[in-house]
């Protein structure tokens, strides 16, 4: 009898834990939210109205950068570029789609040949952006968001 008296006490003392509800904060929410969510990956690309007839997201982005590059290769095309030695490089360029759909070059990794024989070319490349059509921003869960990409170049000059 004494065991089943000291048995009811435990349990009676421990039992009270198993009704505690455990209250969870919207702070708490978006914290697991914001841990679950893939910052790398946007739902949308940027795109030009050019691409909006484009279906898969593939081919989107793939209109993007092909509609940039042939911008900037036809902008340096136009220009006069008188140089010593040919020039064939790749150039990397780096932008930045900013939320409201603009267009800036962040960083160009050029080569030190065709930076001596073409100094201004980060200036040509600035530029040339400005011939670019309107840009619509990247989209993730249905906002506009600011997005970062890489894009090669091939500039070659005789």
């Amino acid at each position: 009898m004494r065991n089943l008296l000291v048995l009811i006490v435990i349990l009676s003392c421990t039992s009270c834990e198993y009704f505690n509800v455990k209250k969870t904060s919207s702070e708490a929410i978006l914290n697991e939210e914001l841990q679950t969510f893939n910052w790398n990956d946007v739902d949308e690309y940027p795109n030009f109205s050019a691409c909006d007839s484009s279906e898969t997201k593939a081919e989107k982005t793939r209109c993007f950068q092909q509609t940039i590059t042939t911008t900037i290769a036809n902008f340096l095309e136009a220009e006069r570029i008188v140089v010593s030695e040919d020039i064939h490089d790749t150039l990397m360029l780096k932008f930045r789609v900013s939320q409201k759909g603009e267009l800036a070059l962040i960083h160009a990794k050029i080569d030190s040949l065709t930076l001596q024989e073409i100094p201004n070319i980060k200036d040509l490349l600035e530029n040339s952006l400005d011939s670019l059509p309107k840009l619509f921003p990247a989209i993730k869960r249905g906002q506009q968001v600011t997005t970062e990409f890489k894009i090669p170049v091939v500039i070659q000059v005789n």
